[in-house]
């Protein structure tokens, strides 16, 4: 398994419930404004730098985000 190169709508959403985080939750730990991450988990391309910044946030809180073949998901590694 390798970990995410992108971050998609669907593994920002499934990191943030893992954490019990809300759409606020994530924009205070990530910098990321809270409309921004609304858009991005509803369909709207986000820019690679804003992607990193929410993975990195859902990463240091203990989310893994991988990808295998045909599927992609986060996992919760450590409670943080």
């Amino acid at each position: 398994m390798e970990t995410c190169a992108v971050l998609t709508p669907e593994c920002c959403r499934a990191g943030r419930a893992l954490l019990d985080w809300s759409l606020k939750d994530l924009a205070e730990k990530s910098g990321v404004a809270f409309t921004t991450i609304s858009q991005f988990e509803n369909g709207r391309p986000a820019h690679g730098t804003t992607q990193q910044r929410l993975a990195q946030a859902l990463e240091r809180n203990g989310v893994k985000l991988m990808v295998e073949d045909a599927w992609m998901g986060a996992v919760l590694v450590r409670r943080g």
